[in-house]
């Protein structure tokens, strides 16, 4: 299943002619081997190496017939490799072909989500750098908190990224792997030194104790370490949408020249992008669970693992692609509203800075209980109307028996919440 919205570099590597190139490159490395393991006749790989040629058309349409992709595959290359053919496959199951390739593909596909990421990553350090210093109100439960930068916001999803991309690089390291080990993994019919040979001109490592089939756990953590950076991507993308909801107006996706935001309403800009990626990252997580689901199969082997991975790895690893490259351009282009940020700081007329004022009434020696209840009665009440908070907390006498006016201006500044931004920004982006 390869969807509509697959780029071509990552689309191409899950199409049937790749899959049987790669086929037929792991049956012919298993041939070269049997060939100096004396196994086969001399000149064997070199006579079927020479003539043997892929055909998608042809074999689906033997497949047709023999119900069969394996033996279907192989019955296409000796129409054109000719007699010594018949010594391709010597001693394997169809599963050292079909895992052993899966480990081809799957290696090539992490390889590029790797690059996915770090183009992402370069883009997200370059747009937290612009704004490094930027304040804007940070929210918990979507109440307005304490001040924060918006860089250091955006460097929380670099950090994030990060961590997805190393779990990632972890899971394509485990999911590179292979197995020619006949049958029920005994090597009781190919040499365990064929299976070195394939393993390491392939570059993937052999199953430590094979079956039938390379261990799904395998497969497991490399589709869930994809769901754990879809479920990164939605946080960034969840955030991105609330930023622009009219009501905040803080950021929004570009809107190029000639777009529409909504058939009905001509003014309407859509956060269109991250809503769909919010929905992408529901559907790494469904491949996840089906992943793992794979885990548990009968004795050395049973089938009821395949027509799920041939939904889900090329389904997975596309979207992921995907996923990756619209996101580097959300966040390229995403439109940033300072002065929003500085307008909606100020919309609680300072009520954000009553935790540091409530800091320091306690270090100036003013009991915590009492503090709080001072600093609270004072906030809630500039909240109805009136006197601003600064204004109440300036005229109480009960407050300027521990701070001085400068200790007030002070509590009601930026100071101390971009303090620490360049340590932050340090151990967030030290390669």
């Amino acid at each position: 299943m390869i969807p509509r919205y697959s780029r071509p570099e990552m689309s191409s590597l899950w199409g049937e002619e790749r899959k049987q190139q790669i086929w037929l490159d792991v049956e012919l490395l298993a041939l070269e081997a049997m060939e100096k393991e004396g196994l086969v006749p001399e000149g064997t790989h070199a006579s079927v190496k020479g003539g043997a040629k892929i055909n998608p058309e042809r074999a689906l349409a033997i497949e047709e017939e023999v119900k069969h992709d394996v033996i279907a595959f192989l019955t296409s290359i000796s129409e054109s490799a000719g007699p010594d053919a018949r010594f391709l496959h010597r001693g394997m199951t169809s599963n050292d072909l079909l895992d052993t390739s899966f480990g081809v593909q799957l290696k090539e596909a992490g390889h590029r989500i790797l690059g996915g990421i770090d183009s992402l990553l370069e883009v997200i350090e370059k747009r937290a750098n612009e704004f490094k210093y930027t304040p804007c109100i940070g929210r918990s439960h979507g109440i307005h908190a304490e001040p924060i930068s918006f860089g250091v916001k955006i460097a929380s999803w670099y950090a994030e990224v990060v961590r997805r991309r190393d779990a990632i690089a972890r899971a394509v390291e485990l999911v590179a792997t292979g197995k020619i080990a006949g049958a029920v993994g005994t090597y009781a019919s190919v040499s365990p030194a064929v299976e070195s040979h394939v393993m390491s001109n392939l570059g993937l490592q052999a199953e430590t104790v094979p079956t039938q089939v390379v261990h799904r756990d395998r497969h497991a953590e490399f589709f869930t370490s994809l769901a754990l950076l879809g479920s990164s991507v939605e946080r960034i993308c969840v955030e991105i949408r609330h930023m622009q909801r009219t009501e905040v107006g803080e950021a929004e996706e570009g809107f190029s020249k000639g777009q529409k935001g909504s058939s009905a309403m001509p003014h309407k800009k859509n956060p269109i992008a991250t809503e769909n990626l919010t929905g992408v990252a529901r559907l790494l997580r469904g491949y996840a669970i089906s992943a793992m689901e794979n885990v548990a199969l009968w004795h050395e082997r049973d089938i009821s693992h395949s027509s799920v991975e041939r939904v889900i790895a090329p389904d997975a690893t596309i979207i992921t692609d995907y996923m990756l490259h619209r996101l580097r351009n959300v966040i390229q282009n995403l439109v940033v509203y300072p002065e929003r940020m500085q307008k909606n700081l100020d919309l609680t007329k300072g009520l954000v800075f009553s935790g540091t004022l409530l800091i320091v009434l306690a270090d100036k020696g003013m009991s915590r209980e009492a503090a709080y209840a001072l600093v609270q009665k004072h906030a809630l009440a500039a909240w109805q109307g009136g006197e601003s908070f600064k204004e109440r907390m300036s005229n109480d006498p009960e407050v300027t028996k521990y701070l001085t006016s400068e200790d007030i201006e002070d509590a009601f500044g930026m100071r101390r919440h971009l303090a620490h931004v360049d340590t932050i920004f340090e151990r967030t982006f030290r390669k």
